[in-house]
């Protein structure tokens, strides 16, 4: 049964009644997923009762105007990503919710420990599977798993990057049970994205709600472009400039993240460049300048290994460097994330990320995941095959929501078909039991209503580790959906991690 938060209009009333009631007047939270302001008993959380109270003074009219301004604003600034399935090819304008998802100061550092556990566990699998794989060996993983994974790439066996660091941006995704325990959904160490919009959405909030600011204490998430060059300057292989030439090589204009990709290089100080501004000659990368060629030592790359280098990988690519690679293996250039991260974000290896914790770091691991079934297991195969209408069906390389079977919400015909699917390429496929995803008050056309969240943080790693206080928290816009990606009509919110609180 939902819960009524204040005894005032429903947000089920005439819109005249919407525009003079109160913000929160009505609010109903889910009735049984965990609510990331409201308590069981309807009272805001301990640590964002201020936040409740300040927001709460505003007339929804008041707060719909304010609203407006922020959608305005991030036209203005052209905040945009593509969605690839759109025939159109339109830009779409990314839905932020001015509701900000507070996280307490205790908790967060709860997070920010299992985080930094998380990525140091991943890198030393990482280093691992490349050169002695003694986790494979002693039968931790299974060696077939790993060996067969489309991320791992042998190019890479025998090769310490430079600095000896692999993943040096990894964003996790996280959810909220309804018992309030954060859960690890999966890694992205290949080439995540989605920080420009944590960035942009605490610069229109702060625009919108200046006076939030001055009265409730929030962690800076503004730092997340110095830390990055920070932390990639660090790794900067022997021999570079002082400062290090950090460039970061995008795919274009026409990817989907190439917003992205032209913030960060602007806020970070860095040339944004693409695979025809570069050539290497003897071993060593180049920047084409009017100047003449600049030696280039740090490449943070947004477009994936197949398409780095066409000399070693994808000879059809036209988006690469040609001698990149040999560039990277004569230890002359950085790339971040290093080649042959996919491994360590494939969703089959996934599920074993807490055995490489205990394994490597000799610890227990401080965050966990969601139980997981490997459908190339005989035994999680059949049970998945047996409780398709129940479960949540993902191919292990497919992101963005796509290549996914909602169990509960599919038809006969879906399941059937993703039973075909896992029969024919078993080792492709992973099932999950349905988690019902917290809750964060969210405006939609009926006034505030609970609608699901979950959380990516962003952890930098060069010479020392560093997470983002902070991350994106996107929003499932659709009444009862839990699917939050972008590309599928999700949104997103300003996650505010609080100077204090329990």
């Amino acid at each position: 049964m939902a819960t009524l938060v204040s005894s005032g209009l429903s947000v089920g009333s005439s819109g005249a009644g919407i525009q003079s009631s109160k913000l929160f007047d009505g609010y109903r939270a889910h009735g049984t997923a965990w609510d990331e302001l409201f308590t069981r008993t309807a009272d805001p959380h301990a640590h964002c009762a201020a936040l409740v109270e300040r927001l709460g003074r505003f007339q929804a009219g008041e707060f719909q105007h304010r609203r407006t301004s922020a959608d305005l604003a991030f036209v203005n600034q052209g905040i945009t990503f593509s969605v690839y399935s759109d025939r159109r090819g339109i830009e779409k304008i990314f839905p932020f919710d001015l509701i900000p998802r507070p996280i307490p100061a205790k908790e967060w550092y709860a997070l920010e420990t299992g985080l930094v556990q998380r990525i140091k566990a991943i890198n030393l699998f990482l280093d691992d599977v490349y050169h002695d794989q003694r986790i494979l060996n002693e039968n931790v993983i299974p060696k077939a798993l790993v060996l067969g994974s489309k991320g791992f790439r042998k190019e890479m066996i025998g090769f310490v990057p430079p600095g000896g660091q692999y993943v040096h941006i990894c964003g996790t995704d996280l959810i909220r049970d309804a018992a309030g325990q954060f859960l690890v959904l999966e890694d992205n160490g290949r080439t995540p994205s989605g920080v420009s919009y944590v960035l942009e959405n605490r610069a229109v909030m702060k625009k919108v709600f200046p006076q939030l600011f001055q009265d409730i204490r929030v962690r800076r998430v503004e730092d997340y472009p110095f830390k990055l060059r920070e932390a990639l300057a660090s790794v900067a292989p022997d021999g570079a400039g002082s400062p290090p030439c950090i460039v970061l090589l995008s795919p274009g204009p026409y990817n989907s993240a190439y917003f992205e990709h032209s913030f960060l290089a602007r806020h970070m100080g860095i040339e944004l460049v693409l695979g025809p501004d570069l050539f290497v000659h003897d071993d060593t990368v180049y920047l084409k300048t009017t100047r003449g060629p600049q030696k280039v030592d740090v490449i943070y790359r947004r477009l994936d290994d197949d398409f780095l280098d066409p000399e070693t990988f994808r000879p059809d690519s036209l988006l690469g460097v040609p001698g990149l690679f040999r560039a990277y293996r004569a230890g002359n250039v950085t790339l971040a994330n290093a080649v042959g991260t996919g491994v360590a974000d494939d969703k089959a290896v996934y599920p074993y990320v807490e055995d490489m914790i205990r394994f490597y770091l000799s610890e227990e691991p401080i965050l966990k995941n969601v139980p997981t079934y490997i459908c190339d297991r005989p035994k999680d195969r059949a049970y998945v095959l047996e409780h398709l209408g129940e479960l949540v069906v993902k191919a292990v390389n497919e992101s963005g929501g796509y290549g996914m079977l909602m169990g509960p919400s599919s038809t006969k015909a879906q399941q059937n078909e993703f039973r075909d699917k896992v029969k024919a390429d078993p080792r492709n496929y992973i099932a999950q039991p349905v988690v019902t995803l917290s809750t964060c008050p969210t405006w939609t056309e009926e006034g505030l209503a609970p609608r699901h969240v979950d959380f990516r943080p962003y952890i930098v790693s060069g010479k020392n580790v560093w997470v983002l206080p902070g991350g994106l928290t996107r929003t499932a816009l659709v009444k009862g959906s839990l699917v939050v990606n972008s590309s599928q009509g999700g949104g997103s919110k300003d996650t505010w991690v609080m100077e204090n609180g329990k």
